[in-house]
């Protein structure tokens, strides 16, 4: 008689693996941001064809308008917001600290960590990823590598912007008979850093909330937020 696999008496076998339950987090805000963005383009699409009206020239069609200069310099001024959120947040939190929150490192650990800490080199597991068992640059680059990507990203996003930006405020100037500017000239004017001063502000404030927020406020379960009975002056602790 075959013997029962999956452990003795009074054991449950382990439960299957889901694929959406394993990745629900990013699934979830990769579904609400493609949400977000159509819901953009359709009132954004709405907005502008109001202001068309308004001046008197023809209605663009949706297909026109979500290839626009308009959609695109709208979309990457909070592309490259965020990414500056994120780029910045990487690096600052390596050596800045938040006594009581859980966003922060504890004050003693300030800094890079040394190479048993971060798993490296002669200090890294089976199971670590091959770079962080590397030497030299190639583990260099890995430790820095998600920073990096993001700083890249932000640039690449706020080129972008400026780029798309240029084009938008040119095709005003037309529609009002004023002379088109150059890129270096938008960069200059106050059109591309209100857009951009507007949205890092935000971000940066933001930040600061959950950093300051999280050292007396609790949401249980969260791994964003303390234990709840978890002292105010606990640093680095997540529930």
């Amino acid at each position: 008689m075959k013997e029962p696999t999956g452990g003795g008496r009074g054991q449950h076998p382990a439960p299957k693996r889901s694929f959406l339950r394993d990745n629900g987090l990013g699934l979830a805000f990769g579904i609400g941001f493609l949400l977000t963005l159509v819901g953009q383009a359709f009132a954004g699409h709405a907005e502008f064809n109001s202001q068309l009206v308004d001046e008197g020239l023809a209605r663009v069609d949706f297909g026109g308008y979500v290839t626009s200069s308009d959609f695109a310099v709208d979309v990457t001024e909070n592309w490259q917001s965020e990414y500056l959120q994120f780029f910045l947040y990487i690096f600052v939190t390596v050596w800045l600290v938040q006594r009581g929150s859980p966003e922060s490192k504890e004050p003693h650990k300030a800094g890079t960590g040394s190479d048993k800490e971060q798993m490296v080199g002669e200090h890294a597991k089976e199971d670590s990823p091959r770079w962080a068992k590397a030497h030299g640059w190639r583990q260099a680059g890995y430790a820095r590598s998600l920073g990096l990507v993001m700083g890249t990203i932000f640039v690449l996003s706020w080129l972008a912007q400026s780029v798309t930006g240029v084009a938008a405020y040119n095709e005003r100037q037309l529609r009002e008979l004023q002379a088109p500017s150059s890129w270096g000239e938008y960069l200059a004017q106050p059109d591309f850093w209100a857009r951009t001063l507007q949205n890092w502000q935000s971000e940066l404030l933001a930040v600061a909330s959950m950093a300051v927020l999280s050292i007396y406020l609790r949401q249980r379960g969260s791994p964003e937020s303390k234990p709840v009975g978890a002292a105010h002056t606990a640093t680095g602790v997540e529930g």
